[in-house]
């Protein structure tokens, strides 16, 4: 999806794009699934952060968080989500900042059972977007505007029946990172990560979770 975000004082909004699957009585439910770009909205002359997270099973809290290297509300970016049965790489501009690899056989929870469907949105999140909620929305800006182009989707075809999924043969679906794509998810990630739970030994403090041990861009 290319996006150009809300310009000038966005503070209080989020503007998304993901992937998501949830069964119907609620979004966070037990069988929730989900892959997150969100943008969150800052004061002018303060950058957006951009959110990433990935929910299986119900289970979230594997957020992390990059400024970006432009200025995404002046022109059209590419955000791209990566998703087969080995790994998710998220990318912007064809740039890998983040990998998360299936690991479901050492025990984590990995989005690979169900079909996901597409979304974006852009909403009011002041109680927590901007500085931890301590910068609200301003209404006198309003109306917020995002805008969205040039959606293109690559997608197995999901039979309800079965319960599974057909793919045409393709890269996509054993896609990796190369040594290039390796070398450049190191400097986005040294350069522009600024949250990442596998560090965050005060939400942990019994350890990290399992997949934050391993190679990070396998």
């Amino acid at each position: 999806m290319q996006i150009k975000l809300v310009a000038g004082n966005s503070a209080g909004t989020v503007t998304t794009f993901y992937v998501s699957h949830h069964d119907q009585l609620s979004s966070q439910g037990s069988n929730h699934d989900e892959i997150d770009f969100e943008f969150l909205g800052n004061s002018s002359g303060n950058p957006y952060t951009l959110h990433t997270n990935v929910f299986s099973q119900g289970k979230g809290n594997r957020e992390q968080q990059f400024h970006l290297w432009f200025d995404p509300t002046t022109a059209f970016h590419t955000y791209t989500i990566l998703w087969n049965s080995q790994r998710i790489i998220f990318l912007v501009d064809n740039i890998p900042i983040r990998v998360f690899t299936n690991m479901k056989s050492q025990g984590v929870p990995f989005p690979s059972k169900q079909p996901m469907s597409i979304h974006s949105s852009l909403w009011n999140a002041d109680e927590w977007a901007t500085q931890g909620g301590r910068v609200k929305a301003d209404w006198t800006n309003a109306p917020f505007v995002a805008s969205y182009k040039n959606f293109k989707v690559e997608a197995c075809i999901w039979k309800p029946a079965s319960a599974s999924s057909t793919c045409s043969p393709g890269a996509r679906q054993t896609q990796g990172l190369d040594a290039a794509g390796r070398n450049r998810i190191r400097w986005v990630q040294s350069k522009y990560m600024i949250y990442n739970y596998c560090s965050d030994l005060k939400r942990f403090p019994q350890g990290v979770p399992y997949e934050c041990k391993q190679s990070r861009f396998l």
